[in-house]
Parts: structure tokens; sequence; C-alpha cells
């Protein structure tokens, strides 16, 4: 993907397992950053056995932002991580349809320092697209910058309460 990203981030209601039971499909994510400075990123990912260098900008009002991101080897994804600043974050990602069939939710439940944490992200064609949410998504944090997969490296979950 190449262009402007435009999301919305909201914590789940982990009391039951229904984001886990909706899911469509789910895989294992580890990814870190070579940069973060000024609201600008530069994150490798590995998603499964697939590597991903992206680049995202500033965002003006939190939620829309520049992104830019290509698919690189598993090897050449390894070794980038070699080089990311301040250890990595682990999750696994569900991916549930919402009610309404036209998104798909992104869940993203968060391993060591930010374990209990689960949060979803739904991407939007326009910031006032309309969405529908299924029953487990609960308070929006879109713009709170505590949330943001980058800032729970130097400030993780485990250090907030």
């Amino acid at each position: 993907m190449n262009g402007t990203e435009i999301e919305r981030k909201f914590l789940v209601d982990t009391t039951t397992c229904a984001y886990k039971e909706s899911a469509h499909r789910a895989y294992r994510i580890c990814q870190g950053y070579i940069c973060k400075a000024s609201g600008k990123t530069v994150r490798v990912r590995i998603r499964d056995n697939e590597g991903f260098l992206t680049i995202k900008g500033p965002s003006a009002d939190g939620i829309g932002r520049y992104e830019f991101e290509t698919k690189i080897s598993l090897d050449d994804a390894m070794s980038l991580m070699k080089l990311c600043d301040g250890g990595t974050i682990d999750k696994t990602r569900y991916l549930v349809t919402s009610p309404d069939g036209r998104h798909t939710w992104e869940i993203d439940e968060f391993y060591g320092d930010n374990e209990g944490l689960v949060m979803a992200e739904i991407e939007l064609a326009a910031a006032d697209e309309p969405y529908t949410k299924p029953d487990f998504i609960t308070t929006e944090v879109t713009g709170d910058k505590r949330y943001y997969n980058s800032h729970l490296l130097s400030n993780p979950y485990k250090n907030w309460k």
C-alpha cells in the first residue's frame, strides 16, 4: 500500500473470546522500529513467514497519515530487525468481518510487556466513512498516542496501571 492510510482504533472487550470466535483468519506478527521521530516511523514487520518494510508519516488529525509499505524477503526482515531500537512488539492479529460485511476489523492481542492489551483497528477510504462495529468493540482511542505500536515499546501497557 502506498498513499494515505485512514484508520480508527478502539479497545476490545476481553471478558469473552468473541473476537477470536468471530475471526476468519489469524496470524502472528513481530515488528520493530528502525526510526521513530516527529511522528514518522520506519517499521520492519514479520507476519507469519513474510517480511514487510513500512514507512509512515506524521498524522495531523490522529486518523490519516501517509503510508508506504513493501514486501521484503524474510531474510531481509530478520536482518533489519537487528537494527530496531527498543525491542519488538509481539502480537496475534485476528481478522473479523464487520456486521454489515463492508469492512475487515483487525484485532491485535499483545504479548510480553503489553500483555492484556487488545486493540481493534479499521481502515477506511475516508475519515467520515460509515462503518459498523462488532459488539466486542468498545472505547475509541484514535489519536491517543499511548496506543500507537511505536509508543508501546517505550511505554508498555504493563506500566500504565
